[in-house]
């Protein structure tokens, strides 16, 4: 069985799981990891959060394969690229490191962070 097909195989069974599930979250009621959450987690789960952001964006990425979507599609590419050269533990130091330096500013959303202090100036850098 090609890698494609058991791939569409996956995906098709869990897409099945979820709709068997009752699942009435809103947007409103997903939780969001702010600083606060963040400098009061453990280094493992830091890492853990960062991992499973950097698999969705495997995950995306081998969805689209050669076809990289514009950025009106998906933000994802913008993320790589202005992410190019860090490291898991290099975004984890940058993050505590930001939080730290912004103790006011624990309610900020870590991917905000992420985003504003991490993968933007790494746009400028990168480009």
């Amino acid at each position: 069985m090609s890698i494609r097909l058991q791939l569409g195989a996956v995906l098709l069974l869990a897409c099945m799981a979820l709709v068997a599930v009752p699942n009435h979250a809103r947007a409103d009621e997903v939780p969001i990891v702010t600083g606060e959450h963040w400098t009061k987690s453990s280094e493992d789960i830091k890492k853990a959060y960062l991992l499973g952001i950097a698999n969705i964006v495997q995950i995306e990425t081998a969805y689209y394969g050669t076809s990289t979507p514009t950025d009106a599609q998906s933000m994802l590419p913008r993320m790589v690229k202005g992410l190019r050269g860090q490291t898991l533990d290099t975004v984890r130091e940058g993050l505590n490191r930001w939080y730290a330096d912004h103790p006011d500013r624990l309610q900020r959303p870590v991917i905000e962070t992420i985003w504003y202090e991490l993968v933007v100036p790494g746009l400028k850098k990168n480009m």
